[in-house]
């Protein structure tokens, strides 16, 4: 019952109630609740290996909304390339998908690194009010200053 896998995540759910972070103890609450009933063993591998592209997809979902609802359009969008921010937003969104890209790479590749970002990202969230984007995000960008820091 009191395993450390337990003791950390009630650390963390601590943690997120300290700084009241609704989407840390959604999550940390989440798995406690799965473990408690017993279906870690068979939920935890598959959120491990499909976690990061469901989220990406409820992600996705949220921004698309605008254009569902038809509070974007082509009209908005035919306003947004007469603007400079939005050419800059543009860059910045193909800039962030592909070092996310390599993100995903180090993420499966790498359970060193990963520990560190997972818990670079835990400390965003509980401590900065930051958003849990971080490790795919996070792990492109360490891709980045690794392959930098191979040419030196």
């Amino acid at each position: 019952m009191f395993s450390q896998p337990m003791i950390f995540l009630a650390i963390l759910l601590v943690i997120g109630l300290v700084a009241k972070n609704q989407s840390l103890i959604i999550a940390v609450a989440f798995l406690l609740v799965l473990k408690l009933i017993g279906l870690d063993s068979k939920v935890f591998p598959y959120l491990q290996s499909k976690g990061i592209n469901l989220g990406v997809t409820i992600i996705t979902i949220a921004v698309l909304v605008p254009i569902a609802t038809g509070d974007i359009g082509f009209k908005q969008l035919g306003e947004a390339v007469k603007s400079s921010y939005a050419w800059i937003a543009l860059g910045a969104g193909i800039a962030v998908a592909i070092i996310a890209k390599y993100g995903l790479t180090l993420l499966a590749e790498d359970p060193h690194i990963t520990t560190a970002l997972v818990f670079g990202t835990i400390l965003a969230v509980a401590l900065f009010q930051g958003v849990a984007v971080g490790p795919l995000i996070g792990a492109g960008i360490a891709y980045l200053f690794m392959k930098l820091t191979e040419l030196f």
